[in-house]
Order: structure tokens, then C-alpha cells, then sequence
């Protein structure tokens, strides 16, 4: 009686673990072996904006029962091409990009629609193939915004360098075009002269200081990242956030201790760890086999002096 009883409690033991094995992970995963794999192609992580949407990316996607495997292009658009095809023949369940230059990135991302593989555009859009959702900020929004400021912190009236980011990114486009419609509303600021500076602190530093020798009497700086406004606190010096006023872009913890040390005066936040984690859950979607937006925008918002400590 009590051997047969044992054997029956160890089969429905074990019958009702199996069950949890199979039905307990949920959202398309089932643990293992199992676990859908997402490959998430970065430009680059040599930015604390970018390192940041990779630590989002990681954190969804073991929420979400995921594996996910990230390739860094180093700003290298040929270089991600591969690692996009190497994600492909691999027949990852989804492909997170986040495209070095966006005409670039069209013949990997159509390679991957040809074998089925949906694919998700984070932070920057592909341009001339189909990508399930673009995740991204509102860039021309926060252009726009960046335009205001720098009206403000000017009273209306001033001469502008503008530091343009990465040529063929979305961002630095988009950005751009919001700062630039931004900018028709105030007659009285005039944008002296407009380099590319990519995205780069050193680069940010040495365009804002070969300008400075031709345009000494600039009033401001728009960077279209906190990387390049960054440089051109270090170009600038002592004139930093004083009588040159500088607006950045992302909203870094190092853009926010410039900010309260008073030497750039706002910063346009996004919130890279959330594009990480929007990108990774609608590959999920995806994968589940769900309808998503085309267009995922996370918002942005204006960061000073004054409310720098909600941020930071």
C-alpha cells in the first residue's frame, strides 16, 4: 500500500512540474531551449545614451523570457550589414536595429523580410525597406523645443552655431529639421553656420573651436546630442552656459551635471533605457504573432536648471 502510494505522488509530482515547465513562462517563451532569440544590432557603444538603451533592451527581454544577443557596429555601416545577415542566417526569431546610417541599412533589413524575420527600427528609422515599427523619440519635436530654449536663453535675439550629428542618421535629420522650423518663429536668431561633428565629444570639441575663430561673436550652441554639446563646453571654456548658452540633446548623466554646474543650460531628454525596452517588447509582440504601431514615439522634455533634479 505504501510503496504504490509513493510511486503515484512521485508521477503526479512530476506530471504537474512538467505542466509548470511548459506553461510557465508565458508571452511566446517557454524557457530552455526554447526561449525565442532576439539579435539587436547597435550602431555603436561608445555613447552613454547608447549603453543605456542596451542595459533597457537586456532588462525587457529577461522580463520577457528572451535571449537576446547584441552586436556592436562601431559606427561602422558595412560592419552591421554582416552582423544583420549573420542575425538572418542564424534564423533569429526578430532583429532589433538601430541603423548606423539609414539608406545603409535597407538591403540587410530587405534580406531579413525575404526569410521571414520581422524587424524593429530603435531610436533611428530604415529608409527603403519595411521594418515592423520604427521606436523612436520624437526628434522633431524635440527640435523644436530645443529651438524655443535657445530663443529664450538668447531673449530672441542672437547668433547660433549648430553641431550637427552623424550624416544618413534619422535622428540627426529629424533633429535638425525640428531645430530649423523651430527656428522660424524667431526672426531674430540666425544660425551662423551648421557643421556635422557626428555625434562625437572630440569632434564636438574641435568644430565648436575652429568656429569660434570664425564666428567669435556666437551667441549659442546647438548640439544634437549632450555628446557634442559636451565638446563644446571644452572648446568653449569659460564662456560656456555664460555669454555662449548651450542646448544638448538626449539628456546623459553627464549632460545633467553640466546642467546643475551651470555650464550647458538644457538638455532635450529622452529616455534611451525605455527605447530598449519598447523595441524588445514589440519584437515580442511581433513574434507572438500580434499587430504593432507603426510609429512608437517615447516623449521627450525640455531639462534647465530648474528641473534638472526630477532627472537626474
Amino acid at each position: 500500500m505504501s510503496k504504490r502510494t509513493n510511486t503515484s505522488v512521485v508521477i503526479v509530482a512530476t506530471a504537474v512540474a512538467l505542466t509548470a515547465t511548459a506553461c510557465g513562462s508565458g508571452k511566446g517563451s517557454s524557457g530552455g531551449k526554447d526561449k525565442p532569440k532576439i539579435g539587436f544590432a547597435i550602431s555603436a557603444l561608445n555613447q552613454p545614451f547608447m549603453v543605456e538603451m542596451k542595459k533597457g533592451a537586456e532588462q525587457e527581454a529577461k522580463a520577457q523570457g528572451a535571449e537576446l544577443s547584441v552586436q556592436n557596429a562601431s559606427d561602422d555601416a558595412s560592419q552591421q550589414a554582416n552582423q544583420v545577415q549573420n542575425f538572418t542566417s542564424q534564423q533569429v526569431k526578430s532583429i532589433i536595429i538601430n541603423p548606423v546610417d539609414s539608406d545603409a541599412a535597407a538591403p540587410s533589413v530587405k534580406a531579413a523580410n525575404n526569410a521571414n524575420i520581422p524587424v524593429i527600427a530603435a531610436d533611428r528609422s530604415v529608409n527603403k525597406a519595411d521594418v515592423k515599427a520604427t521606436v523612436a523619440s520624437d526628434n522633431i519635436a524635440g527640435g523644436k523645443q530645443a529651438a524655443k530654449e535657445i530663443a529664450d536663453q538668447l531673449g530672441g535675439k542672437g547668433e547660433v552655431l549648430h553641431l550637427q550629428g552623424q550624416t544618413g542618421t534619422s535622428a540627426s535629420r529629424e533633429r535638425g529639421k525640428g531645430f530649423t522650423e523651430g527656428l522660424k518663429k524667431y526672426p531674430g536668431i540666425k544660425v551662423v553656420t551648421k557643421q556635422p561633428a557626428d555625434f562625437q565629444r572630440t569632434k564636438g570639441l574641435d568644430v565648436t573651436t575652429n568656429a569660434m575663430q570664425s564666428h567669435p561673436d556666437i551667441d549659442a550652441v546647438f548640439a544634437e546630442n549632450d555628446e557634442m554639446a559636451l565638446g563644446a563646453v571644452k572648446a568653449l571654456g569659460s564662456k560656456a552656459g555664460k555669454s555662449v548658452k548651450i542646448v544638448g540633446f538626449d539628456g546623459t548623466p553627464d549632460a545633467m551635471k553640466a546642467i546643475k554646474k551651470g555650464t550647458i543650460n538644457a538638455t532635450v531628454a529622452q529616455q534611451p533605457d525605455e527605447l530598449g525596452k519598447m523595441a524588445v517588447r514589440n519584437a515580442m509582440r511581433v513574434i507572438d504573432g500580434s499587430t504593432v504601431d507603426k510609429q512608437i514615439k517615447v516623449p521627450v522634455k525640455v531639462v534647465t536648471k530648474k528641473n534638472v533634479d526630477r532627472f537626474s
